[in-house]
């Protein structure tokens, strides 16, 4: 059937407009196959690769059919993305629609508001300060470091979209959430729904201390807009399922779905806004998940050509070979070749034209809370769900590993009582997020909350006693077919694996029996594994502390287990 006919005019822009970046991104032999496709269709507003490798051809350049040919033939290396399945816009969505927001009867005199914008796979090597990146690429976030708190020493419990996502939810780390995955049969929303998670989001908190709650972007893989409804605790609700392509997308708006619109960053920074402006005198939350800069790198299409003067910035890890300490499944990976490096070059540059689209988002927002009168009265948090390596250690592209590349994310917050330029020295996760969000909005504790509000940290005041480390939970993914974060050839898909991140050392159990240690005094790149020269009392301290940490439940368990004291 005639793709035009099936799909329609707009579904068919919005998908070519995803794959010209795609094919010229994604390998070295697809992008030159498809040069000459990509060369004539270069500065349109959409592309128009997508068509000519359709048969479509009415008013679009004229091409030797040998280089569409090419160019088709080389598509097996190119994610395109399925435009979506035909949908009426407008139709109502099954499953439940949002739940009114309580009114709100305490006048002006509220708790604050807090505005959550989530990247997804931002890796610290994205704000680098070795080529001053983010003063060019992110200039509203290099803002907000400067107005507010940043913690060098923030983790997530599990380097995966789902899990990570679920814990910032929920508070509770992954054996607790029972999300390790992004798939059945122990992930995705799938597992977040099986363990009752939506009924103790920090949601369902806020909304039932006053506040009006907005998700919008990305929500839980498996999440499907057409037939999952709008979960509790969420007053608007503008959320899409498979979004990466960031134009190709269903977005379920309060149960009535629409079809694609704006760059899917875009989307959610309008829809945000309005909601800010509905709501600004009465508390908020509002989150704003995009899906960039996840692959397929698919930027706003006004930077499409950004950021070409930037290099991608190389640490002592990227292209290293694993020495003879190092786990089997590390040894088992290839040295990279010339094109792979090539490739990660460019991907690089389409992470940052992505990131760009999230920087333009931050400055609206930030801008609209000032025009409103409400800047001093909302907390603005910028994080990631979890890093992502491309080239360190010599693994190609993924995120599954347990070192910093992967589990290390920027925590960065503006808001009232934060002190201009501060760093935080504590140790800190996302499973610290939802309990500070209860603590701001003066709501109930999140009894079962597995981790502990940031709010001292963020006003200078005394935290009381503090976590000792952080722990790190991996289940092997072995890449199902609906998990878009499966790693790629060679890109890192660890043996199920528990970890403990503390200042001064990563410790690793593999379920193969392996161990791992890492001394970050000498070694803050992971690179040397010293397990097996530690004492045996040490190494037996350090196998209990994990113990306790993968093995705790309840109300103050966890915490327990994570601010005693290691050797």
């Amino acid at each position: 059937m005639n793709i035009l006919k099936r799909f329609g005019l707009p579904a068919l822009l919005a998908l070519l407009a995803a794959l010209q970046p795609a094919l010229a991104r994604t390998s070295v032999s697809a992008g030159v196959a498809c040069a000459p496709l990509i060369q004539a269709c270069a500065g349109a507003e959409a592309s128009c690769v997508a068509p000519l490798l359709q048969g479509v051809t009415a008013k679009l350049p004229k091409l030797a059919a040998a280089d569409i040919a090419a160019c088709n033939a080389a598509r097996s290396l190119v994610n395109i993305p399925e435009p979506p399945a035909q949908i009426a816009d407008g139709s109502r969505a099954r499953g439940a629609g949002p739940q009114a927001a309580p009114a709100w009867t305490g006048g002006k005199t509220h708790p604050p508001n807090i505005v959550l914008i989530l990247a997804d796979d931002f890796s610290m090597n994205l704000m680098t300060e070795d080529q001053d990146i983010l003063s060019q690429t992110m200039p509203n976030l290099a803002r907000m470091i400067r107005d507010g708190v940043t913690f060098p020493h923030y983790f997530v419990t599990n380097s995966l979209c789902c899990p990570s996502r679920a814990t910032i939810f929920t508070g509770l780390l992954p054996h607790n959430s029972g999300v390790f995955t992004n798939s059945k049969p122990d992930g995705g929303f799938f597992a977040f729904q099986a363990n009752d998670d939506a009924s103790k989001t920090f949601a369902v908190t806020l909304q039932g201390a006053g506040y009006a709650t907005a998700m919008m972007g990305k929500y839980l893989n498996g999440y499907m807009p057409q037939r999952d409804g709008v979960p509790m605790g969420w007053s608007e609700w503008a959320v899409a399922g498979n979004g990466y392509a960031n134009f190709n997308y269903v977005l379920n708006e309060n149960g009535v779905l629409r079809l694609p619109g704006p760059h899917l960053t875009d989307e959610i920074s309008i829809l945000g806004r309005k909601f800010i402006a509905a709501n600004a005198d009465r508390p908020f939350f509002l989150e704003l998940a995009a899906f960039s800069p996840h692959g397929p790198y698919v930027p706003p299409v006004r930077y499409n050509n950004a950021f070409a003067d930037i290099s991608y910035p190389k640490g002592p890890a990227y292209d290293a070979r694993p020495d003879a300490s190092a786990p089997a499944w590390l040894k088992a990976i290839p040295a990279l070749t010339d094109k792979e490096k090539a490739s990660m070059a460019a991907t690089f540059q389409r992470r940052l034209q992505s990131d760009k689209g999230i920087d333009d988002m931050i400055g609206a927002l930030r801008t609209q809370l000032v025009s409103l009168g409400i800047a001093d009265k909302t907390y603005v948090i910028f994080t990631s769900d979890n890093g992502f390596h491309m080239g360190e250690y010599s693994l190609r592209s993924g995120k599954l590993t347990p070192f910093d590349t992967d589990i290390r994310v920027p925590l960065v917050v503006v808001g009232p009582q934060v002190a201009p330029g501060g760093i935080v020295d504590h140790l800190a996760g996302n499973v610290d997020l939802a309990p500070t969000f209860a603590a701001i909005a003066k709501a109930p504790k999140l009894a079962e909350a597995d981790g502990r509000s940031l709010l001292p940290l963020l006003t200078g005041t005394d935290p009381g006693a503090w976590r000792s480390s952080i722990l790190v939970e991996h289940h092997q993914v072995r890449g199902a077919s609906d998990n878009p974060d499966a790693a790629a050839k060679n890109g890192g898909d660890p043996p199920t694996y528990a970890a403990l991140r503390t200042r001064t050392g990563l410790y690793v159990e593999y379920v193969t029996g392996e161990v791992s240690y890492y001394d970050l005094a000498p070694d803050p790149h992971q690179q040397i594994n010293i397990a097996a020269s530690l004492p045996k009392d040490r190494l037996a301290a350090l196998h209990a502390a994990l113990i306790a940490n993968t093995a705790c439940h309840g109300p103050g368990a966890c915490w327990d287990a994570q601010s005693s004291a290691l050797p």
